[in-house]
């Protein structure tokens, strides 16, 4: 039995690396791994293919960056041929990226099943371009694996059979749990010369802020008072730093003393940074996740979450781009005002193999050696 895994953006790595590697239990079931190159940095790329020993693509792509029609259409058209040539059972994707719903597309009209990890997640906001591509995915994949409860019940609300429906944990956390030892081992922090608990760590990236200069003005005037209480270390996206020129606001970051931005991080250094921070501040979904499991209270720049788990479990709240909230969260932490944090239901690093597992069952019709967790 053949399945094609499909990777396109830095995200879906760390989603991938865990899954490839529980697959490789099952000798007559084989994995073909093709990348869309939706995230074209080949240094970037090769960095965490590196750290996360994951094999190197069979297939990439190389489609690039484009507007979401353009790209969706061209990785629509390439993956065909992928498809067509290759002749699999089944295919995968994990995720909410342009990749996940144009691969998706192609699979289903070809008549291949198709699994979606990480569905069901819900922002309710649909001027979020990730927000379609997860609803249109769910709609037509044949097997969901979700990451919570949560996800279940929005599947269930949108008349998905419950037959499709698995609830088996996070690979992210499968990933992060795996590389907690190599992480611990990274030099960042003597690299850039600052203390564990003694700073916050920001990610900013998605086009809602940083693609509207008045958007990301406001956020910049919230880490000018935040980074007067506690440093603020900035790991800047390439996006976010080709605006920051544009609009002419990098001046407003050097006048902030302690507003330190560094280039793009690796896995492993990203995490020891995260790992050792007071505070994380992002718009990310993933590292909203990982800061959860890491203990680290989260701020959320963002209107809207699709990872509510993270807020029912105490560790993150959200803040939107009104430079009031944001300082009034961070000042909650850093006053010792955060809720607990616990962990979700089987975010325990077994998440790949519940889902390899259910997988193979489904391809093969045998008994699979793991146990599992389904809804």
């Amino acid at each position: 039995m053949k399945i094609i895994n499909v990777v396109g953006a830095r995200p879906n790595f760390m989603k991938i690396a865990p899954l490839m590697d529980a697959f490789r239990e099952y000798e007559d079931l084989e994995t073909v791994l093709v990348h869309t190159g939706q995230h074209y940095d080949e240094q970037m790329n090769d960095l965490f293919f590196n750290q996360l020993e994951i094999p190197r693509p069979q297939i990439n792509l190389q489609i690039g960056s484009a507007s979401h029609a353009v790209q969706t259409a061209e990785i629509m058209k390439a993956f065909e041929k992928v498809v067509l040539e290759e002749k699999p059972d089944a295919v995968l994707v994990v995720g909410d990226v342009n990749s996940t719903i144009a691969c998706g597309l192609v699979t289903v009209k070809l008549g291949v099943k198709l699994i979606h990890v990480e569905a069901g997640l819900r922002s309710n906001d649909r001027s979020m371009p990730e927000e379609i591509n997860r609803i249109l995915t769910d709609s037509i994949s044949d097997m969901l694996f979700c990451t919570e409860q949560q996800a279940v019940e929005n599947l269930r609300r949108e008349g998905v059979s419950p037959d499709r429906i698995f609830l088996t944990g996070n690979v992210m956390i499968d990933t992060l749990l795996r590389f907690k030892s190599k992480i611990q081992q990274s030099t960042i922090l003597e690299r850039i010369e600052v203390r564990e608990g003694s700073y916050a760590v920001l990610t900013l990236h998605r086009p809602s802020n940083v693609d509207d200069p008045e958007q990301l003005e406001r956020i910049i005037c919230a880490l000018e008072t935040v980074q007067r209480e506690l440093p603020v270390i900035f790991p800047i996206h390439p996006r976010t730093q080709k605006n920051l020129e544009v609009w002419d606001l990098n001046a407003r970051i050097n006048e902030a003393p302690n507003l330190h931005i560094i280039p793009p991080l690796g896995y492993l250094d990203f995490h020891k940074l995260l790992e050792g921070a007071r505070l994380a501040l992002t718009d990310s979904g993933g590292i909203q996740e990982e800061a959860l499991i890491l203990k680290i209270p989260c701020v959320t720049l963002r209107e809207n979450t699709e990872r509510p788990i993270t807020i029912e479990m105490g560790g993150n709240c959200l803040a939107g781009s009104d430079p009031e909230r944001i300082v009034a969260a961070a000042r909650r932490v850093l006053n010792g005002n955060g809720r607990s944090i616990l962990a979700p239901p089987l975010w325990d690093g077994m998440a790949a193999r519940r889902i390899a597992r259910l997988v193979y069952e489904s391809l093969t019709q045998k008994i699979a050696p793991i146990g599992m967790t389904q809804n």
